[in-house]
């Protein structure tokens, strides 16, 4: 169960924005960024503790995902599934733009092998397979009930163990050839449209392969004659073992009411699944960048929400939302640490 974001302290939260030695107003979306996430870390709290507390970072945590898809034999990428694993293998030795960006801003990194072709035996590597691959959607669901619970249940435990080691920020990233078109398919199946309107380029293919990408998710949304009303049908038909991850953890993270900074396409397509299983996920969620692949626009102006940064980026990997901690941290730092205008002995601006 999901509670809803406790919004008793939102006046003083806002006050103590508004007195800060500045014109009103004038930080922006800094101190609308401010404001969600002080109510979200000061849940629970009477106020007279919120009133002293300062709220930091703790510990940020961004898991990486990767999962192969069966829909890629088709040719819907330009690289073939043994790049998944690949990846994981360039992961775990710390050379993939995540790696540089974690080590650079102080996110620790989860690998998470959700189901790539071939397992990889490295320590850094952890393993919560549900399988070598999802089935081609096109012509049968991608993964079975069990796997999806399994994933779900997988996702929880890590959440559990972020939690425990004391993490209050969630970052989730992905890879897995072939899963801009898996989330292509569950923003079709969510939002009821055509696959030309979600269907984009992907790691740069030909247009070609666009149209092939769009005739195969027609053939699988006729074949599963998907409900917009169940997501969890949507996520076990066209869904990636990975996407199946990151929804879990997403709804995890918003149990445990702790912000979570999602990242692009992909992550978008899990942020909107988890919000349609359960509504109030969306109030714990800070999204973090406009991904350049062309659905990922109208995902974010389908859930009415303004990403932090716009850089035209499309890597995944949860890169865009690592580069968000900065912001995160900056947007705290302002509310905690910034005087007011009687501390600074100012005369108020008022206009």
């Amino acid at each position: 169960m999901i509670p809803a974001l406790d919004l008793t302290h939102s006046d003083f939260v806002q006050q103590k924005l508004d007195l800060k030695t500045k014109p009103l107003g004038s930080l922006g979306k800094l101190e609308v960024l401010a404001k969600h996430l002080v109510l979200i870390y000061s849940q629970g709290m009477p106020k007279e503790t919120m009133a002293a507390q300062l709220f930091s970072v703790e510990n940020p945590s961004v898991s990486i995902f990767a999962g192969d898809h069966g829909i890629a034999s088709e040719g819907v990428s330009i690289a073939p599934s043994e790049v998944t694993g690949q990846m994981v293998a360039n992961f775990a030795s710390g050379g993939a733009a995540i790696c540089v960006l974690a080590r650079q801003l102080g996110w620790r990194l989860n690998i998470v092998d959700c189901g790539i072709l071939k397992p990889i035996q490295n320590s850094h590597v952890i393993d919560n397979r549900l399988g070598a691959t999802t089935a081609p959607f096109h012509l049968q669901p991608a993964m079975s009930e069990a796997q999806l619970a399994q994933g779900f249940d997988n996702a929880k435990q890590l959440v559990a163990a972020e939690l425990d080691m004391g993490c209050n920020l969630f970052a989730f990233g992905e890879m897995g050839i072939g899963n801009t078109t898996s989330a292509a398919a569950i923003f079709s199946a969510l939002c009821s449209l055509k696959p030309k309107e979600t269907v984009g380029q992907g790691t740069g293919v030909s247009q070609e392969t666009v149209v092939k990408k769009q005739l195969l998710i027609e053939q699988a949304l006729d074949l599963h004659q998907l409900d917009s009303n169940d997501p969890k049908q949507i996520l076990q038909s066209v869904g990636g073992f990975e996407i199946v991850h990151m929804v879990g953890a997403m709804l995890a993270v918003a149990e445990a009411q702790k912000p979570i900074l999602v990242d692009g396409f992909i992550a978008t397509a899990a942020a909107m699944l988890a919000i349609s299983m359960a509504p109030n996920a969306k109030q714990y969620m800070v999204f973090a960048h406009c991904s350049n692949e062309q659905g990922h626009k109208k995902m974010l102006e389908w859930l009415n929400v303004e990403p932090l940064l716009q850089l035209d980026m499309r890597l995944g990997e949860g890169s865009g939302a690592a580069l968000a901690l900065p912001i995160i941290q900056s947007a705290l730092a302002i509310y905690n640490d910034m005087a007011s205008f009687s501390q600074a002995q100012v005369t108020q601006v008022v206009g």
